[in-house]
């Protein structure tokens, strides 16, 4: 069997999810295919390329030396794609979003990085819709946030690249709520609060809260639905709780608190239609991304806190590369 960029995509995909079945997803494949290519390019070579365990995968050393390699060529591929491709299609370039705090400071970043683009800008809490629309060319790029334990499957034709391999999710309380004091807060002692649901249809994030509090022991009292999000003007009057992002502001009568054990935990992808974008204008929005997150991330008093307690510890999960470099 002759190598092919497929083959590449895998590993690489592999090692950046640390799972089969999300790695699966991410490639738009069935995980018994993905690792029964898997299994084909280890007898090929002679030797494991991953260790499986129940946690996951990591690479063995070998893994690591193939994928340092096949992230070189992949990036050279991909940056001749799109030289090729070029840039199709007029009008504005329709970027899709993620509910996140650090929007406005993205656009600002995208506006400076790309003045002669016009790009209009599409709001979206629910990731399965912004990857089809990406898949349906009725958007050009877009981040996603993606439950750790959520399958979103990206188009084939699409491009690709995580921006966080892991991010926690925290919790929104009132200011006056039992637990507003604690540092971190223990899931199963929310069973007995009002919660505001996840926005957006159930394709993922509802699931994995039910999912979370089904393992600590309880199912969520879901008592108020608020589909393009908001909902924070019910946490500071007191009526329920609600999962936040953890660069989420402490609002008048509103505190944010990490998750103890971080047991909702999502990731953030970058994804784009080649024929669309050049390899140059992807990554300005690649790095405007990551700027404004990180930098909202570190002016978090909640996520900074939690990140001065975890950064030196194996529950950080390498994460220290991207946030290490905001606070040094």
């Amino acid at each position: 069997m002759a190598l092919e960029i497929r083959h590449l995509r895998a590993i690489c995909a592999i090692a950046e999810a640390g799972s089969l079945s999300q790695a699966a997803a991410a490639l738009g494949m069935s995980q018994p295919s993905l690792t029964s290519l898997l299994q084909r390019l280890e007898r090929q070579i002679g030797t494991p390329l991953f260790v499986r365990s129940h946690t996951g995968v990591t690479p063995t050393p070998v893994g690591e030396q193939t994928l340092r390699r096949a992230l070189v060529l992949l990036l050279e591929f991909d940056r001749f794609e799109a030289d090729v491709l070029g840039t199709a299609g007029d009008g504005p370039v329709r970027l899709g979003s993620s509910q996140m705090d650090c929007l406005p400071t993205f656009i600002e970043r995208l506006d400076e990085a790309l003045p002669s683009i016009e790009l209009t800008v599409h709001i979206e809490p629910s990731s399965s819709v912004l990857a089809q629309a990406l898949a349906h060319a009725t958007l050009d790029i877009a981040v996603i946030a993606m439950s750790d334990d959520q399958e979103v499957p990206l188009a084939k034709h699409l491009g690709h690249r995580v921006l966080f391999p892991w991010i926690p999710v925290f919790i929104g309380l009132p200011a006056r709520h039992r637990l507003a004091g604690e540092t971190e807060v223990d899931l199963a002692d929310l069973a007995d609060d009002a919660w505001i649901g996840p926005p957006g249809p159930e394709d993922g994030s509802l699931t994995s809260l039910r999912a979370a509090t089904h393992r600590a022991g309880f199912t969520p009292k879901i008592r108020f639905e608020c589909p393009n999000g908001g909902g924070r003007q019910l946490i500071a009057a007191g009526q329920a709780v609600q999962l936040v992002e953890p660069t989420a502001p402490e609002l008048p009568g509103m505190v944010v608190k990490p998750l103890k054990g971080d047991p909702m935990r999502m990731r953030l992808v970058l994804a784009w239609r080649k024929e669309r974008l050049t390899w140059d204008q992807t990554e300005h929005v690649y790095r405007a991304a990551m700027t404004s997150y990180t930098r909202h991330a570190m002016a978090s008093t909640p996520f900074r806190s939690w990140w001065d307690r975890r950064r030196t510890t194996q529950a950080w999960d390498g994460l220290v590369g991207f946030f290490g470099e905001a606070v040094s």
